[in-house]
């Protein structure tokens, strides 16, 4: 996730700046990361539609929409394919009074947690990121 909106907001002060296409090796100089793990979020955002891809000659990356309508939850949702907060791999023990329950009560608060979560980065997009980042 966070290389992820770190990405989408380099890309946008690039566009700013006049370059609408950074390679995934000046995104990965920014985020000071190895080029392939940048080119594995860049997959995520482009299959998402939030990044687009060029070939050739000017090959690279640029945003598929404007960073104002791109919000933290597209970047989460396309990036983060787990739950927010999991479950027991197996099943607990169901003779235990612990294990009989716990599952019920945890899968209502986790809910209730990831709704909050979401609604939280559905209110920030990149725009928003960025301009923080600058001020």
């Amino acid at each position: 996730m966070t290389i992820a909106a770190h990405a989408l907001a380099w890309l946008e002060l690039a566009r700013r700046r006049g370059r609408d296409v950074l390679t995934s090796e000046e995104v990965a100089a920014s985020v000071n990361t190895n080029p392939v793990i940048v080119r594995r979020s860049l997959g995520d955002l482009q299959r998402a539609g939030l990044v687009t891809a060029r070939r050739g000659n000017g090959a690279g990356f640029s945003l598929g929409r404007p960073a104002t309508e791109i919000t933290l939850l597209d970047v989460w949702l396309a990036v983060s394919p787990e739950p927010l907060l999991a479950l027991h791999h197996s099943e607990p023990n169901l003779q235990c009074p612990v294990g009989n329950g716990i599952r019920p009560v945890l899968t209502d608060l986790y809910e209730d947690a990831t709704n909050a979560f979401r609604a939280e980065l559905a209110r920030r997009s990149i725009h928003d990121v960025l301009e923080r980042i600058l001020t």
